[in-house]
C-alpha cells in the first residue's frame, strides 16, 4: 500500500491480519522493506499486523533533492507520520541497520508512540559514537563510511562493472540472488542511491558524537552478530547503558550483519520475547 505523509508517500508492505497488535519494521542500507519479508511472515502467523515501509529515499515518492533532507529529526518524522496516516497511537519497533538507528531515535524522542524496540545490529547512538571514537577495531570496520561520504565519487564506485562493489556488500550473509538484484534494481533508479547515501552524509557527524539523548525509557531488545563486518562488540556491549527500561541484549554466534535475511527464525524469537514482554 502507499501512505501519504505531507508532500510524499510511501510504500509500505502490510502482512499479517489488520486487526493485529501492529509491528512497524524499518531497514537499513542498502536494503528496502524487503528485507523484513521473512521475519513479518512468521509474526504475521503469531497474529501481528507487520508495517514495512521503504523509508526516505528509497519510495520514489518520498526521495527529495539535498543532503539536508534526510537528516534524522525528517526521517523519524517520516515514521511518526505513517503511524499519524493509519491512526496507530502506539506500535512496536524493529529496526535493522539504519533502521536500528531511527528506531532508537525514534523511542528517545517520542516514547509515547513506541510500546517497545528491537534494535538490530546497530547499537544506541551514543554507543556507537563512543566507540568510533575510542575503539581501533570499531574504527577500522567503520572505514567504509569515509568513501560513502564522498558524493558522487561513491555512487560510481558501487555501481561500476554492473554493481560489483555493491553486490559484494552481501558477501557472507546468505541473501538470495533474487534479492540482491531488486536491492541493486532499486538502487540503480535515478537519484537513489544518492538518496540512500544522503542517510550518511546528513547524519554522520551527529551519530559519531552521539546525539544528545536521555536514557531510554522503552523497554528494549538489542541483537548483535559477532560476525558482523561493520560494528564491533565495543558499541554493542556498551547500549545498555543508555536504556531505563526493560532491557536485554541478544549475541547470534558467526551470523553476518544481514540478520533478518540470514537469520529469521532466531531474530523473530528475540521479537516475540520482546512483545511478549512489553
Amino acid at each position: 500500500m502507499r501512505i501519504a505523509v505531507g508532500e510524499f508517500s510511501f510504500d509500505v508492505r502490510e502482512t499479517g491480519p489488520a486487526d493485529g497488535r501492529p509491528v512497524l519494521l524499518l531497514h537499513g542500507f542498502p536494503q528496502t522493506s524487503r528485507s523484513w519479508d521473512a521475519v513479518a511472515t512468521r509474526l504475521a502467523a503469531s497474529g501481528y499486523r507487520c508495517l514495512a515501509p521503504d523509508q526516505r529515499g528509497y519510495s520514489p515518492s518520498a526521495r527529495p533533492v539535498g543532503v539536508a533532507a534526510y537528516r534524522m529529526d525528517a526521517i523519524v518524522a517520516d515514521a511518526v507520520g505513517i503511524l499519524d496516516a493509519l491512526g496507530i497511537d502506539q506500535v512496536d519497533v524493529v529496526g535493522h541497520d539504519w533502521g536500528a538507528n531511527v528506531g532508537w531515535l525514534l523511542a528517545s524522542w517520542h516514547p509515547d508512540r513506541v510500546r517497545t524496540l528491537t534494535a538490530v545490529s546497530v547499537p544506541h547512538p551514543k554507543a556507537y559514537g563512543w566507540a568510533m571514537r575510542h575503539d581501533p577495531e570499531q574504527q577500522q570496520k567503520g572505514s567504509y563510511i569515509k568513501l560513502f561520504l564522498l558524493e558522487g565519487k561513491a555512487e560510481d564506485a558501487l555501481l561500476a562493472e554492473d554493481a560489483r562493489r555493491f553486490r559484494r556488500m552481501f558477501a557472507g550473509g546468505s541473501l538470495a540472488e533474487d534479492a540482491i538484484e531488486h536491492y541493486v534494481t532499486t538502487l540503480s533508479e535515478p537519484g537513489a542511491l544518492t538518496a540512500a547515501l544522503n542517510w550518511y552524509r546528513a547524519a554522520f557527524d551527529g551519530v559519531r558524537r552521539g546525539p544528545d539523548l536521555e536514557p531510554l525509557s522503552v523497554p528494549t531488545t538489542y541483537v548483535w552478530s559477532s560476525g558482523d563486518a561493520a560494528l564491533a562488540r565495543s558499541g554493542a556491549e556498551r547500549s545498555g547503558e543508555y536504556v531505563a527500561a526493560d532491557y536485554r541484549f541478544v549475541e547470534l554466534d558467526g551470523i553476518s550483519h544481514w540478520i533478518p535475511e540470514q537469520a529469521p527464525d532466531v531474530l523473530t524469537e528475540a521479537i516475540l520475547d520482546r512483545l511478549a514482554l512489553g
